[in-house]
């Protein structure tokens, strides 16, 4: 079996999407989580994944034919210009504006923007301000 690498954060394993239409989100989570720097992880018959999120389509074998409702995702950025131009590649792939890049009042430097996905889904992109990491993740390897 080839070695894999995988990369966590602290509370998420991983979170399913099931959408309608797969190549629109393909489309829009590719062009969004590109500008995030974020790669792609892979994609196969009926889904793709990216790190801890996975896409899939109704009629995939994990889906059991049903579509998950509307979610709240919030992607880091690194800084205001990130978010901005997440905001910018939501927009041209099929998102729709949800609230513009800004400072937000949840608390100071809080900088983000939100889009609706193809499927409805609030997608945020947030800078939270300068701050300093331990590491960018936890990688694990297996």
């Amino acid at each position: 079996m080839e070695t894999q690498e995988l990369h966590r954060g602290r509370l998420i394993d991983h979170i399913q999407l099931v959408v309608r239409d797969l190549p629109a989100s393909q489309r829009f989570y590719e062009a969004v989580l590109k500008v995030l720097q974020v790669p792609l992880g892979g994609t196969a018959e009926g889904y793709f994944w990216a790190d801890e999120l996975f896409v899939s389509s109704a009629d995939s074998l994990a889906a059991q034919g049903r579509l998950t409702g509307r979610h709240h995702l919030a992607f880091q950025a690194r800084d205001r210009a990130m978010v901005n131009a997440f905001h910018e590649a939501a927009l041209a792939h099929g998102g729709k504006d949800n609230g513009g890049p800004g400072e937000r009042p949840y608390h100071p430097s809080y900088y983000a923007a939100f889009v609706l996905d193809p499927d409805g889904n609030n997608i945020e992109a947030v800078f939270h301000g300068a701050a300093e990491r331990s590491a960018p993740s936890v990688s694990i390897t297996f």
